[in-house]
């Protein structure tokens, strides 16, 4: 389809070129959106006006529009002010709502009364507190898209097959990662956790691990998981240590191997002339920054030929480290 003023009105190719839109830009929302052939100029105005007025900074409104032209043909009084002032029931900060609309502009299109108000009692049947209901939707704004049924009903009942059975307990994951409902079941979660069982994890250590970490569940096997298995492997570790290490801190798998899991181990050997039995006892040196703990610490024991685990350098904050070990002087 061209665009050109005898086909879509002059008024709306105005109202596109005036804001920034290119030619191409605008033929494709158009293909995009056949709604806007009929739309006035003014109601695209208004609509542009009303979200300006919201909080979304005018430079991010060509993006959003292009990303749904939609919003310029939807009604403002009967669509857009009712889902934003319902919207903005659910967040703390002003800015709450504007960041949610420009990570989904789609959530607009959506009818409150259909979509939003079921999703919302969706979260509060699964245990979820009805503060956090407003957090995990204005975090994750794709949810309001996703069918009740097939979906996210989908998600929750395979979340309940590893044992997450107890009341509220899916809540909790679903606050703590709001993003786990838009992974395939049979794609990544499933592959997922059969791998992690394929490690020698047991179901409790398997539902620690869903509970406290489950952006690990989120992230694909192929791609990061067993890389980062194969990488601890060559490195030294045998398959037990390897469970201890994810049943202990299950971020190993997924942390970057060249920024994080390479330079420790690096450290750990041969600056601190330590074994990797050690790190395979305490799980969690992964998990401490390598500049502002392992090193520093490392350096102040080691100025005043000072001994001790790794648990005993690190399990501790930074007053209580000094404390420990009478450092509080020579700190700077």
């Amino acid at each position: 389809m061209e665009c050109n003023s005898s086909q879509t009105g002059g008024g709306i190719m105005w109202f596109f070129r005036n804001r920034g839109f290119d030619d191409k830009s605008i033929k494709e929302m158009f293909k995009r959106c056949k709604r806007l052939e009929s739309v006035q100029k003014e109601r695209a105005s208004e609509n542009w006006e009303y979200l300006r007025s919201i909080g979304i900074e005018e430079r991010k409104l060509p993006h959003i529009v292009s990303k749904c032209p939609k919003i310029l043909a939807l009604g403002l009084n009967e669509k857009l002010m009712p889902m934003v002032q319902c919207l903005a029931t659910l967040g703390t900060r002003p800015t709450e709502v504007a960041s949610a609309i420009a990570k989904f502009p789609h959530i607009l299109s959506h009818s409150v009364e259909e979509k939003l108000c079921p999703l919302l009692a969706f979260f509060q049947a699964m245990g979820v507190p009805e503060k956090q209901v407003g957090k995990i939707v204005l975090l994750n704004p794709r949810l309001i898209s996703y069918s009740i049924e097939s979906k996210l009903t989908e998600t929750v009942n395979f979340l309940g097959s590893l044992g997450l059975t107890r009341e509220g307990t899916i809540g909790k994951v679903l606050v703590k990662n709001p993003f786990i409902m838009g992974y395939s079941v049979e794609k990544r979660l499933r592959p997922t956790s059969e791998f992690l069982k394929s490690l020698g994890l047991a179901e409790v250590d398997l539902q620690k691990v869903v509970m406290n970490f489950p952006e690990v569940l989120c992230r694909d096997v192929n791609k990061i998981l067993r890389h980062n298995f194969d990488f601890l492997k060559s490195c030294g570790f045998n398959h037990g240590q390897i469970a201890n290490l994810v049943t202990g801190y299950p971020p190993v798998l997924i942390k970057s191997i060249n920024n994080s899991l390479k330079p420790r181990i690096r450290f750990l050997i041969d600056i601190m002339g330590r074994q990797l039995d050690e790190a395979a006892d305490y799980p969690d040196f992964f998990r401490h920054s390598l500049k502002k703990r392992l090193e520093r610490r490392y350096k102040l024991l080691s100025q005043r030929n000072l001994s001790c685990s790794l648990s005993e350098m690190l399990d501790c904050d930074q007053k209580k480290f000094l404390l420990k070990f009478g450092l509080t002087r020579g700190f700077t």
